[in-house]
C-alpha cells in the first residue's frame, strides 16, 4: 500500500510536469482514494480502461492521453459518464502527455530511439518552444523497411511506409503519436527517415516531394512504451503491484 499523494508527487517531479506547457492538464486529474494498493497504467482514459482497471482492484491510473484537456467546461455527456465511474469507485485519474512523450529516460521518444538503436541523440521538434521528439544517427545503415521491420518486432501492428527518401538511412528523427506539425523541420533538417504514429493527407506530398522515408508506427503503438516505463518505475519504486492495460484503437 502506497500514499496517493506521495505517488503524485513522484510522477509530478519525474516528469517535470509543472515545468512543461502542454494543453492536456497533466498531474492528478480525477481524486480517489488516499491509500493506493495497486496501479493501473494505459495510453488513453476510456470508460474500457477504466472499466478493466476497476475489474483487476486497481486504485490509480496512469494514463498518456487523459481525461481533462485544459480544463472542464461542462460536466455532462462523455465528462460526466467518466467522472461519475472514477468518483463512485474511488479511483485516482493521473495524466502525463507532452511531459511522458518528451522524457529522456522513460520517454516515448527516448524508449523508440532506444529500440531502434540510434546514437548522438539530440532533442528535435519544436513544438511550443519545447523539443519535444528526439533525433540521431543509426550506426549502420537501414533501409525503411528494415526499420519498420525492428519497430514491428517491439511493438506489435504492421507499420506503414512512404517510401520516398533514400534506399539506406543513417539520420532518423522520432516523435510518437502524431508528428505531422513539425514536418517542416524534419525537411529542413535533412533527414533521411521520420519516424512518427499517424500524420495528416497533406503530408504526403511533403514527403515525396521533399524526398523523405515516413514510417507511420500507429498513434496508440508509438505511444505503449513510455506509460509502461513510467508504470514499472512507480510500482517497484512504491512496491505495488502494476497492470498495463491494452486498449489498442487500430489507429
Amino acid at each position: 500500500m502506497a500514499n496517493r499523494d506521495e505517488i503524485v508527487r513522484f510522477l509530478d517531479e519525474r516528469l517535470d510536469v509543472r515545468r512543461i506547457k502542454d494543453k492536456s492538464s497533466n498531474g492528478l486529474q480525477v481524486a480517489g482514494k488516499n491509500e493506493v494498493t495497486r496501479i493501473a497504467v494505459a495510453t488513453d482514459a476510456a470508460m474500457a480502461t477504466y472499466k478493466r482497471a476497476a475489474a483487476e482492484g486497481c486504485d490509480m491510473v496512469i494514463v498518456h492521453h487523459g481525461l481533462i484537456w485544459g480544463g472542464i467546461q461542462h460536466v455532462t455527456h462523455r465528462n460526466r459518464e467518466h467522472l461519475k465511474f472514477l468518483l463512485e469507485r474511488d479511483i485516482n485519474l493521473y495524466a502525463a502527455h507532452l511531459p511522458l512523450d518528451m522524457h529522456p529516460q522513460i520517454g516515448n521518444n527516448a524508449l523508440l530511439a532506444m529500440q531502434l538503436g540510434l546514437e548522438q541523440r539530440q532533442p528535435f521538434g519544436n513544438y511550443h518552444g519545447e523539443n519535444i521528439g528526439i533525433s540521431g544517427k543509426l550506426t549502420a545503415p537501414l533501409s525503411a523497411q528494415e526499420i519498420a521491420d525492428r519497430f514491428a518486432a517491439h511493438l506489435g501492428g504492421v507499420p506503414r511506409i512512404m517510401g520516398f527518401g533514400p534506399k539506406e538511412n543513417r539520420a532518423v528523427a522520432i516523435i510518437s503519436g502524431g508528428g505531422g506539425s513539425v514536418f517542416d523541420e524534419v525537411i529542413e533538417s535533412g533527414f533521411d527517415c521520420f519516424i512518427t504514429g499517424e500524420v495528416s493527407h497533406e503530408i504526403f506530398h511533403s514527403a515525396l516531394e521533399g524526398r523523405v522515408n515516413v514510417i507511420l508506427l500507429g498513434h496508440y503503438l508509438s505511444e505503449t512504451v513510455g506509460v509502461r516505463a513510467l508504470g514499472q518505475e512507480t510500482a517497484a519504486r512504491f512496491g505495488i503491484p502494476m497492470v498495463f492495460i491494452d486498449e489498442p484503437t487500430g489507429f
